[in-house]
């Protein structure tokens, strides 16, 4: 008999919970939205069914040590797997948020909501320190935080096999601030200065030529795979639930998404290699995310499952792209 999943949704106010529990509806669990945390543990130990449990600083009493105190309890269950999720959104998105809904603070509701989100960063410090996964919904689609919903905890998906998501990103963007590895691709040769290959992406296949005619492609490859080969297996032992590896460029279209790409077929093709060898599967799933490419509608680029050959999504709901997430 599988372990029942109970998942703990916390975060900031406007950071994208309630959003996050609706996903969470979706794909079958039963949410429930800022219970008193005295009743939490009665709550899990009465349900029969998958749970989503909301809880945040409008919570009386709220202590961040006092949740993770009741997790801990939670997850002494053999019979229960839990997991933590952490929504935020940086402070110009909160604020916007809070503005455009006319919404007060709930740690400054006579005061500046600068303030109140200084507060409560300070008050859920802990609870994003311990979370099995952060989920930063600053510029993030309300279609494609359903899909990452549906991606973690839909229906046969094995939540105890690792979750990695692979992400291409530009540099003058932002880092990818749940990023567990960082690799700069900057100082291979640049697509963008090509002028037949300006206006396509990494995922076109004489771009992908082109970044590997580099004289230091091959060996940099080598080393991105020979570190995250070493570390994934222990991340597995360890009982880690996600793992994010990211690879940076200037402008996120070419040499990063390239990369990205590759290292999806590389760790695809080692699960399935070493999976015949052992008659088991590897203790992980892989995920690619092209952000930027996502941020500019492209639909080639939306959240995608491995087997690397599996591509779709071509049918992708572009007006559902540009709904806000709900706080």
């Amino acid at each position: 008999m599988s372990a029942m999943a109970v998942v703990i949704v916390t975060g900031l106010s406007g950071g994208g919970k309630a959003s996050i529990l609706r996903a969470l509806e979706d794909v079958g669990y039963e949410a429930v939205d800022n219970p008193p945390l005295t009743m939490l543990e009665e709550m899990v130990a009465r349900s029969d069914h998958k749970l989503a449990v909301g809880v945040d600083a409008r919570t009386r009493g709220f202590d961040a040590g006092d949740v993770l105190d009741t997790i801990a309890r939670l997850g002494s269950n053999s019979e229960r797997r839990i997991h933590l999720v952490y929504a935020w959104a940086d402070d110009n998105t909160l604020l916007r948020r809070f503005t455009e809904t006319r919404r007060r603070h709930p740690l400054a509701p006579q005061g500046v909501i600068a303030d109140g989100i200084a507060a409560e960063l300070a008050l859920t410090g802990p609870l994003r320190a311990r979370a099995d996964l952060v989920v930063d919904t600053s510029g993030l689609p309300i279609a494609s935080l359903r899909r990452l919903i549906e991606r973690h905890f839909g229906a046969g998906v094995d939540p105890a096999r690792l979750a990695v998501s692979l992400i291409s990103f530009a540099y003058p963007k932002g880092l990818p601030r749940e990023a567990d590895l960082v690799f700069d691709a900057r100082f291979l040769r640049n697509p963008h200065y090509d002028p037949i290959l300006r206006s396509k992406t990494g995922l076109d296949a004489d771009v992908g030529g082109y970044i590997e005619a580099d004289g230091d492609f091959a060996k940099f490859f080598g080393c991105i795979t020979e570190l995250v080969d070493l570390v994934l297996p222990r991340f597995v032992q360890e009982g880690k639930k996600y793992a994010t590896i990211t690879i940076g460029c200037t402008g996120g279209r070419h040499r990063s998404v390239h990369l990205i790409e590759k290292l999806a077929n590389h760790l695809s093709f080692r699960a399935v290699s070493c999976s015949a060898d052992q008659a088991k599967p590897l203790g992980w799933r892989v995920f690619i995310t092209h952000r930027e490419l996502t941020r500019h509608g492209q639909a080639d680029a939306v959240l995608m499952d491995r087997p690397v050959a599996q591509r779709g999504e071509s049918d992708l709901d572009k007006s559902a792209q540009g709904l806000a997430v709900q706080a």
